[in-house]
C-alpha cells in the first residue's frame, strides 16, 4: 500500500535521526499521515517532527528537515515522493511522482492464510424474510467477500434456530388456526399464521402454554410434532437460501441449532461452565431454578441495565429448556475447535452443507477467528458469549469474536403507504414487526421496485431490471454506516444520481463504453476523433485479485504523464491510490460502508475528470493518458463493485 510504504519510510529515517541526536532508544513511533485538502500542501502530509520535539528536544522544523534529509538519503521512499518540503510550524509536505507510483507494485500486508468464520443471516425458520432481515445477509456477504479479497480463507455460517419461540409459534398456528387466502409461497403462508396466532396469544393470553408444550416436543427430537417442525423449518430455509441467491449470497454451512442439542454440544459446554464459579444455579427470587451466568465483578453494568438483561444471562431456565444464549456458547466453542465433538454433514443443495441426524466428517469450524453480523439489539447476549470464553479461560479467542452491530430497517411513510400500510398516524418511519404482520418481503420489494423500473427505463438491452432493483438494495442497505438505523425508501435506492448503486453502475458503463471507444479508434489509427459520451458497449482488460488493480496490472502499456496534471486528473489519480488503504482498513474495521463511501467519491471523481478532460479529443499522447486512467477508473471500481456484490456492466 502506497501510505504503508511511506509510513515506513519514515519510521526508518526517525530512528535514524534520533540514533545520530543521541537518543537511539526511542520508543516504536507510529506515523500518522493525512491527505491535505489544499494540493499546495502536498498529496500526504505529517506532522511527526512536532510530535518528535520534545523527546528529540529540537524544533520541529529543525527535527523536520533532518528527517526529510535523511528520506532523500534512502531514496524517497523507493523514488516515489517527487517532492518533499517543510511547512511550519513543522509539517512534512510530501508530492507523490504518480509516474513512478503508477509504474510501481503494491501489496496488501498478507493475512497469512487465516480462517475466519463469518456468521451472517441467520433468520428464524418460521416465516419469509423481510428487509431487515436483508440488511444482515447484505452486510454478512460484503464482509465476506472484503475478507477474502484482502487474503483470508472465509467459512460462512447460516446458523438456524430451529427450536426457538418463533417456529413453535407458527407450528402452534399451523396446527390451531384456520387460514385461506392466495400465497404463493409456504414461508409467505407462515408469515401470516404467524401474524393470526400472536393475535390469538393477545386476545387469549391462556393459549401461550401451547407454546412451552411445541418447544419441548421441538428439543426432544422425536414425534408428530418435531417432525413437523423440521418440514416447517426445512422448506422455509430452502425459500430463504434461493432468495439470497438471487442477491448473490451464498453460504457455506447450514448449523441447525437442533444438530447442537443432538450432537452434546451443550452438555460439554455445560461440563466446562460448571467448573467455573460464574456458572450457578439460582436458588431464590425470580429465577429461582434457572442456570446463569453471573455477572463479572467490575465491568460497569449498572442496575437498571441488570434488571434490563435478566433474561439474557439465563442459560438455562427453570423448566429445563435451553436458552439461545446457551446454544450459543456452545456453537462458539465448537467454532473455535473448542470442544471435542463435531457435526455430521451431508449435502443441502448444490455447493451448500448442512449439519443433520447423518452424515460426513468436513473440515468446517476451527477458526481463528469468528465475525458474527446481528443487530445491536443483540449486544447483550454477544457479550454474555464472550464472558463464557473468559471464565472458561479462552482470553485469545474472546478478543477473536467480532459482533458487527447494525441498525434496524424500518420504511419511510412513502414506502409504507406504498405497501398499503395505514400511515395516518404521521410518522416519520414505520417500524416492521413479524407478530403484527407489518412489513415489506423481500420478495415483494424486489417485484416493487423491478415493475418500477422495467416501466420508467427507456433502454432495456443492457442489465435486467430485476438485476438492477437487487443491485440498487443491496447498495441502499450496505451504504450507511453500521450504527445507523434505516429509513428506507426505495424511490430514493432507484436515483441514477447521488450515493446509489445506480449511480456506480452507470459510472461503470460509461466508462467502458468510452474503452471501446478508443479501442475503435486506435484499431483504426483514428485517436484524434471522437466524444466522450458515443461508442459500443464492451470494455476491454481485467482487474485482478490482488487488492491493488492499477498497480498490479494497470501500468501495461504505461503511458507518458503529461508535464502537468489537470486538477480533475489529479484527483482522480489521488483517490485510485487509495483503494488498496480503503479495502485494508474496511477489512480490519469491518465496515463495509467504507467501501461505499470511497466507491462513490470515485465514480464522482471520475464524472468530474470526464466533463473536464475530453478523454477521446486531443493529442495523441493525451489521449493515450486518458484512456489509461480511464482503464485504471473501471479496474478499480470494478473490484469495489465485486466486494460489494455489485454488476460491472458494460451496458445499463
Amino acid at each position: 500500500m502506497l501510505s504503508q510504504l511511506i509510513k515506513d519510510s519514515l519510521e526508518q529515517c526517525i530512528h535514524k535521526v534520533a540514533a545520530s541526536l543521541g537518543t537511539p532508544g526511542i520508543s516504536p513511533v507510529t506515523v500518522a499521515l493525512e491527505q491535505p485538502v489544499s494540493v499546495d500542501h502536498g498529496d500526504y502530509s505529517s506532522n511527526i517532527a512536532m510530535q518528535l520535539a520534545k523527546t528529540l528536544r529540537k524544533a520541529p522544523v529543525a527535527i523536520a528537515e533532518l528527517i526529510i534529509a535523511e528520506l532523500k538519503q534512502s531514496g524517497s521512499a523507493n523514488g516515489l515522493l517527487q517532492r518533499i518540503e517543510v511547512a511550519a510550524p513543522g509539517f512534512i509536505n510530501m508530492y507523490i511522482d504518480w509516474q513512478e507510483w503508477a509504474r510501481a507494485e503494491f501489496a496488501l500486508p498478507l493475512a497469512a492464510g487465516e480462517k475466519v468464520i463469518v456468521e451472517h443471516t441467520s433468520v428464524n425458520p418460521n416465516k419469509s424474510m423481510h428487509i431487515g432481515h436483508l440488511r444482515n445477509s447484505c452486510i454478512g456477504d460484503a464482509l465476506v467477500r472484503i475478507l477474502r479479497k484482502t487474503g483470508h480463507t472465509v467459512e460462512v455460517h447460516n446458523y438456524v434456530d430451529d427450536l426457538g419461540n418463533q417456529l413453535a409459534d407458527t407450528v402452534v398456528g399451523l396446527l390451531n388456526v384456520p387460514l385461506a387466502g392466495e400465497h404463493v409461497r409456504f414461508g409467505d403462508y407462515c408469515w401470516d399464521i404467524y401474524a393470526e396466532i400472536n393475535k390469538e396469544y393477545a386476545l387469549h393470553p391462556e393459549t401461550v402454554h401451547k407454546r412451552t408444550g411445541i418447544l419441548h416436543a421441538l428439543e426432544e427430537g422425536n414425534g408428530n410434532t418435531a417432525w413437523i417442525g423440521r418440514l416447517v423449518a426445512g422448506q422455509i430455509v430452502k425459500e430463504h437460501v434461493e432468495e439470497m441467491r438471487n442477491f448473490g449470497i451464498d453460504y457455506d454451512l447450514l448449523v441447525w441449532e437442533s444438530s447442537i442439542l443432538k450432537e452434546g454440544f451443550w452438555t460439554s459446554a455445560f461440563d466446562l461452565l460448571a467448573q467455573t464459579d460464574v456458572f450457578v444455579q439460582e436458588t431464590e427470587g425470580k429465577l429461582a431454578g434457572c442456570w446463569i451466568l453471573k455477572q463479572q465483578a467490575g465491568d460497569g453494568t449498572g442496575q437498571d441495565t441488570e434488571e434490563e438483561h435478566q433474561k439474557d444471562k439465563v442459560l438455562v431456565r427453570s423448566n429445563g429448556i435451553l436458552t439461545y444464549t446457551a446454544k450459543d456458547i456452545a456453537y462458539h466453542l465448537w467454532k473455535f475447535g473448542l470442544l471435542d465433538k463435531d457435526f455430521a454433514y451431508s449435502a443441502f443443495s448444490s455447493g451448500l452443507w448442512t449439519t443433520g441426524w447423518s452424515g460426513e466428517a468436513l473440515p468446517f469450524g476451527h477458526a481463528d477467528r469468528v465475525v458474527n453480523v446481528i443487530d445491536y439489539r443483540q449486544e447483550y447476549p454477544q457479550a454474555m458469549v464472550k464472558q463464557a470464553f473468559q471464565a472458561l479461560g479462552y482470553n485469545e479467542q474472546a478478543e477473536r469474536l467480532h459482533h458487527v452491530s447494525y441498525g434496524v430497517v424500518s420504511l419511510s411513510p412513502a414506502s409504507a403507504a406504498g405497501l398499503g400500510i395505514d400511515t395516518s398516524g404521521g410518522k416519520s418511519s414505520y417500524a416492521m414487526s413479524g407478530r403484527q404482520g407489518i412489513g415489506i418481503k423481500v420478495t415483494e420489494l424486489v417485484r416493487l421496485m423491478e415493475d418500477t423500473i422495467e416501466a420508467t427505463r427507456s433502454d432495456k438491452n443492457g442489465l435486467s431490471s430485476r438485476l438492477i432493483a437487487t443491485a440498487a438494495i443491496r447498495y441502499y442497505l450496505l451504504r450507511f454506516n453500521l450504527g445507523t438505523e434505516i429509513v428506507f425508501d426505495f424511490k430514493q435506492a432507484m436515483e441514477i444520481s447521488g450515493n446509489t448503486g445506480v449511480y456506480l453502475m452507470y459510472a461503470y458503463a460509461r466508462a467502458s463504453r468510452v474503452l471501446s471507444k478508443g479501442e475503435t479508434l486506435r484499431d483504426s489509427g483514428g485517436l484524434n476523433g471522437g466524444d466522450n459520451a458515443s461508442g459500443a458497449s464492451n470494455a476491454s482488460g481485467a482487474s485482478n485479485a490482488s487488492g491493488g488493480s492499477i498497480a498490479n496490472g494497470g501500468s501495461k502499456g504505461l503511458p507518458l504523464f503529461p508535464p502537468h496534471l489537470e486538477p480533475a486528473e489529479l484527483a482522480l489519480l489521488k483517490q485510485l491510490s487509495l483503494w488498496q488503504d480503503t479495502l485494508y482498513m474496511a477489512s480490519r474495521e469491518l465496515t463495509p460502508n467504507t467501501i461505499c463511501n470511497y466507491a462513490h467519491s470515485l465514480a464522482a471523481l471520475f464524472s468530474n475528470f470526464y466533463s473536464a478532460c475530453p478523454i477521446l479529443k486531443g493529442e495523441a499522447d493525451s489521449i493515450t493518458f486518458r484512456l489509461w486512467l480511464t482503464r485504471c477508473f473501471t479496474d478499480t471500481l470494478g473490484e469495489a463493485l465485486d466486494v460489494l456484490g455489485l454488476p460491472k456492466p458494460e451496458r445499463m
